[in-house]
């Protein structure tokens, strides 16, 4: 059975789509399945961001199939890793349940770079080319740990 990965961040346009696309590029899809969904419903069934797929296509990623979704309660028995990108987003996902099973599944995703430090992924949306950019690089540190541990 696959480990099933799930990527959050607040619109699921920016962050998110660029961390389900990075790891996808770094696992066997035969042993890991990976998505990504929003806190908020508000650009669900647009593609990513247009910086965020440039970005990714430098990188010989592309990340046009994908379709922003909000996170469901569901995605807690779905998935056995929720990765967020900041504490608001942890904040948001973690009030969606009382289970503690699910509440452990529930990380901040630099963690897995700088264990425990929680450190944010900053969203880029306002910024200028140069944050997707550096968002990017951050995410790629990030999932090559994580694809290491998984794959």
């Amino acid at each position: 059975m696959a480990t099933k990965v799930l990527m959050v961040c607040l619109g699921n346009i920016c962050r998110s789509p660029l961390a389900e696309g990075i790891l996808k590029s770094k696992v066997d899809s035969k042993h890991v399945k990976v998505d990504s969904a929003g806190t908020s419903a508000y650009h669900q069934g647009e593609l990513p961001d247009q910086r965020s797929i440039d970005i990714a296509n430098l990188n010989s990623i592309d990340i046009t199939d994908q379709r922003s979704r909000p996170f469901l309660k569901s995605d807690f028995e779905e998935f056995d890793y929720i990765y967020v990108m900041d504490a608001s987003n942890y904040k948001n996902v973690c009030e969606l349940t009382d289970k503690p099973e699910y509440l452990k599944k529930v990380k901040m995703i630099m963690n897995a770079r700088f264990e425990g430090l929680d450190v944010e992924v900053p969203d880029p949306y306002h910024d200028s080319i140069n944050g997707f950019k550096n968002v990017y690089e951050m995410l790629d540190e990030a999932c090559t740990v994580i694809a290491n541990k998984l794959n």
